[in-house]
């Protein structure tokens, strides 16, 4: 499979697509604390949407009929509410010229979103994108979804972290892995159907989790995307999902890709 790699991430990604495509099965012969087989998907394109190539997507969310963004890099990082079909911002809010955007999400009437380095949140309303307060919080950011009254944190790091979102106090936290193994470089995340969904950095691939127990359920494999899209250089990597519960529409982009793509998932094993 095409994956593009970086040399600070080679090891950890070659560790993980070796444990992701050679899990088998278990036969009869299987222990029972043998981990379970790891499902994986393709993907065909059902829809092509105009993207921002110069937004460094980080988070991703849909809410009532709009596409939100967040986007990173110093001086560049806003919060926005795009156009689906013709991928502009009908508005937006920038965030401070000394702090890199990451992941987003809507909670109650607000959009909470977290940077990478600087242990700052933010919190906007929904319904201006005006400012509504921010927060501290230790280590970096990376993605974050709700899943049920819990906020869910990535980190760069195998562990996903659980906040409440009223206080932002660190519930619990959940070691992801793959095949019994640890799975680094988890990135943004979206929650559908009861599963965290995360990026992994720097791969063409999607990891489906089991909120409660870390391991992965599945892999979706989105090879090719890249390549269709035309985006090149190092840092345009896969980053973004959005899920319409209410149409059963799932979308994604990536960082500098000039598409957003909605996408169903095939060939499923």
């Amino acid at each position: 499979m095409p994956v593009h790699l970086g040399p600070h991430s080679k090891a950890a990604m070659t560790l993980f697509l070796a444990m992701a495509f050679a899990i088998a099965a278990p036969s009869a012969a299987t222990e029972p604390t043998t981990p379970a087989a790891v499902s994986r998907c393709g993907y065909r394109i059902v829809e092509t949407y105009p993207h921002d190539r110069n937004s460094f997507t980080q988070g991703l969310f849909w809410d009532d009929g709009h596409l939100y963004e967040g986007t990173g890099q110093y001086g560049r990082s806003r919060v926005a509410r795009l156009d689906l079909k013709t991928g502009k911002a009908l508005a937006q809010t920038p965030l401070p010229s000394d702090q890199f955007g990451e992941g987003i999400v809507r909670w109650r009437d607000q959009i909470i979103g977290v940077t990478w380095q600087g242990g700052v949140g933010h919190r906007w309303r929904i319904k201006d994108l005006k400012p509504a307060g921010s927060f501290r919080y230790d280590g970096e950011g990376w993605g974050v979804t709700l899943h049920g009254d819990e906020l869910v944190l990535s980190d760069g790091t195998p562990e996903l972290r659980f906040f409440d979102p009223a206080t932002m106090k660190e519930q619990r936290r959940v070691t992801v892995s793959i095949g019994g193994r640890p799975l680094p470089m988890l990135n943004e995340l979206e929650a559908i159907d009861g599963e965290i969904w995360a990026n992994v950095w720097m791969t063409e691939l999607i990891v489906r989790i089991d909120p409660d127990s870390g391991a992965v359920r599945g892999v979706v494999d989105l090879s090719g995307l890249k390549q269709a899209t035309g985006a090149t250089g190092h840092d345009a990597v896969l980053n973004g999902i959005a899920w319409d519960a209410k149409k059963k529409r799932l979308f994604v982009t990536g960082k500098y890709w000039p598409n957003l793509y909605e996408i169903a998932l095939a060939d499923c094993r």
